[in-house]
């Protein structure tokens, strides 16, 4: 009786040695095949990758500079003229409100508040000069006054309007 059992034992020992190289082979052969499978990109992990590694400005040098600097700038141009802000309103009180209310009613980067002390210099110099200080842009001694607020889609004439509601609301 002993005898069978140690037989029993012997070949249930063989088969779960072979069963268990059975599946080390198995493992393998699945790694071995996965590793041949190209990964599948990420989208969102490409277009953050592209957004970090995109050159933050260009360089224009010389005369074929200049004149890539003169198409990128019309490129811009044509492309801001495409869009109207605020839907074309010449209502000065909604693009106050909407764009150059952020640094006039803060006073942030040296932009006079709606004091009738603080814009008297600069109403001495002409509406004229204030409009289109407005549109251009303008550095002073106080601060920057950025192009049409920083909004290149308004057009000159919304621009004009919003700096006439605002020395008409002068305090």
């Amino acid at each position: 009786m002993r005898n069978h059992d140690l037989v029993f034992l012997k070949h249930f020992s063989q088969v779960i040695a072979f069963l268990v190289v059975v599946m080390i082979g198995l493992i393998l052969l699945g790694l071995y095949f996965n590793s041949r499978i190209e990964p599948e990109e990420n989208p969102v992990a490409v277009a953050a990758t592209e957004a970090r590694i995109r050159p933050v400005g260009e360089v224009y040098a010389g005369a074929t500079g200049a004149a890539a600097a003169a198409a990128a700038a019309e490129a811009a141009a044509k492309a801001a003229a495409g869009q109207v802000a605020y839907d074309g309103t010449l209502d000065g009180q909604v693009i106050y409100e909407a764009l150059c209310g952020a640094c006039h009613t803060s006073g942030a980067g040296g932009a006079p508040r709606l004091e009738r002390a603080a814009w008297a210099a600069r109403i001495a110099q002409g509406i004229d000069t204030l409009n289109r200080h407005a549109i251009e842009g303008f550095q002073g001694e106080a601060g920057v006054m950025p192009a049409k607020g920083g909004n290149p889609a308004l057009t000159d004439e919304q621009v004009i309007a919003t700096v006439q509601w605002m020395l008409d609301n002068l305090k």
